[in-house]
């Protein structure tokens, strides 16, 4: 990719050159853990001055946010008031909202999707109803607070199922698919007379044709209908880029669904990701900037503009994840937050008539 040499004040940075496309794709980032850390003493800061987190990251060319929710949340802040006042936050800088439902009490991943406490007893059919009734009410409650999400998410990462053990695939894909129209089926309950959100369906193969595959097909099986594929793509879990780029266009062809790298990102210092193998780029500030410019390059070569953009996950996160973020231990901004300077993002809406 060709690079610009730009100087600002003393510092020196390597910044993309505007590439244009018909359709500008959307610069995102999960900023669940953001109202947090900034309401903990946390001060976000570009070029050395404090500056409120969102509006660095909007001054940067963010033009979207995804944030979780979680039905009683254990140890993280993600309940539905959080949610929402994160919401507020964006909204009024004019982000739109993807709002990603993990349906637990705490992480669903591929290692974890447990059944939320207070519904561990039910019957699947209970069950069923209470995702409904539950995702209803959650969407009503954004409706009211006026901050309807442009996107929603049923599910995070939900190639393995949801809510174990009735909807753990791959044995149980008639309640998993029941469990998903529930879900969806009280975005639009809850929604009244707002526009509908995209629905989008996350699972976690970025580079992984045959096991994307295996999965949408299966939603086809089941008549789920949804409107965006959701991908997460780690390269030390998910394959090369070429590999991801391969399936991002399979996707497309084979069901014509929009696609968002939903989750994405990189170290800026040295972990343990690739356990002996060799880093496509390295693991330092330079090498994070390097490789998210490469995945909005693959992104926007994507055929027919419809891979719809990158979410970086997270990037003012703390902690063990530090390291992913895209702020240092000082919480100053690294290189890669200049990525999407010069590129032109996306206003494109994800709502559906």
């Amino acid at each position: 990719m060709r690079i610009l040499l730009s100087l600002v004040g003393a510092a020196i940075f390597l910044l993309p050159l505007p590439r244009v496309r018909a359709q500008d794709v959307i610069a995102g980032a999960d900023v669940s853990f953001l109202r947090q850390m900034e309401g903990n003493g946390v001060a976000f800061k570009d070029a050395g001055v404090a500056r409120p987190g969102l509006r660095i990251l909007k001054d940067h060319g963010y033009t979207w946010v995804r944030l979780r929710v979680m039905v009683n949340p254990i140890s993280l802040p993600n309940d539905l008031a959080y949610a929402i006042a994160s919401a507020k936050d964006a909204k009024a800088l004019g982000f739109k909202v993807l709002l990603d439902f993990h349906y637990s009490d705490d992480w669903a991943d591929p290692q974890h999707q447990s059944t939320p406490r207070a519904w561990a007893a039910l019957s699947h059919k209970k069950l069923v109803k209470a995702t409904y009734a539950y995702t209803r009410d959650t969407i009503k409650a954004f409706r009211n607070a006026a901050v309807m999400p442009e996107m929603v998410q049923v599910g995070n990462e939900v190639t393995v199922g949801m809510m174990w053990p009735d909807g753990r695939l791959p044995g149980e894909w008639p309640n998993f698919a029941d469990l998903l129209l529930a879900g969806i089926h009280g975005v639009d309950a809850g929604k009244g007379k707002a526009a509908r959100p995209a629905i989008m369906i996350h699972i976690d193969k970025g580079g992984n044709q045959a096991a994307t595959k295996w999965f949408l097909d299966n939603l086809a099986k089941y008549h789920v209908p949804y409107d965006v594929v959701g991908q997460s793509y780690y390269p030390w879990w998910q394959g090369s880029l070429d590999e991801l780029k391969a399936n991002l266009a399979f996707t497309w062809d084979t069901y014509h669904k929009d696609v968002v790298v939903v989750e994405t990102a990189y170290d800026w210092r040295t972990g343990e990701n690739f356990k002996g193998k060799p880093a496509p780029f390295p693991e330092t500030p330079d090498g994070q900037r390097d490789f998210l410019a490469a995945l909005d390059q693959a992104v926007r070569e994507a055929p027919g503009g419809k891979v719809r953009g990158i979410f970086w996950w997270e990037p003012m996160a703390g902690g063990p994840i530090a390291k992913r973020a895209l702020f240092d231990d000082e919480h100053n901004a690294l290189p890669a937050i200049h990525v999407f300077d010069l590129a032109p993002r996306a206003g494109a809406s994800g709502a559906r008539k």
